[in-house]
């Protein structure tokens, strides 16, 4: 089956997922953010084929959210190094990763999960917040067309 492409759409939820929204890209971001930087290292961690590595880090560098870059020892190898694209997905995976702790491990069951480096605990659950810093419950968040302003 021939893949649909969100390229154009105006939902900005399936412009993403047009580019992140396979298992395999997301898995590698969340490897390359853990230090993860080789072809090699990519394929022996997730345990993915050679040929879908190889397109998903094309595809994954074409869109800016990886760069290749020359390797730190000084080899012929390309190292893969995340950019501040792939960066501004922490919170996605974090909140991802929330969600799976939270629903899909019972009680007692270790799973990953992302801590602070300071104090070695759990970060705190992500909360829905208004620009003013209110809390909002799901009923109060819409999904509304509107113009792009500039950031």
């Amino acid at each position: 089956m021939k893949r649909k492409s969100f390229e154009g759409d105006v939902c900005s939820i399936a412009r993403a997922l047009d580019v992140i929204g396979d298992w395999w890209s997301l898995l590698i971001i969340r490897d390359a953010l853990s230090g993860v930087r080789r072809f090699s290292d990519f394929q022996r961690r997730l345990g993915v084929a050679k040929n879908i590595l190889s397109t998903r880090l094309r595809t994954l560098v074409a869109h800016e959210l990886l760069e290749q870059v020359p390797a730190e020892d000084g080899s012929a190898y390309q190292d893969y190094q995340p950019t501040a694209k792939a960066q501004g997905l922490l919170p996605v995976l974090l909140a991802l990763g929330q969600w799976g702790s939270e629903h899909l491990f019972e009680q007692n069951e270790t799973c990953a999960m992302m801590i602070d480096t300071l104090n070695e605990q759990p970060l705190a659950k992500l909360s829905l917040r208004a620009q003013d810093g209110r809390e909002l419950s799901p009923k109060e968040i819409k999904i509304q067309r509107r113009t792009k302003q500039s950031a």
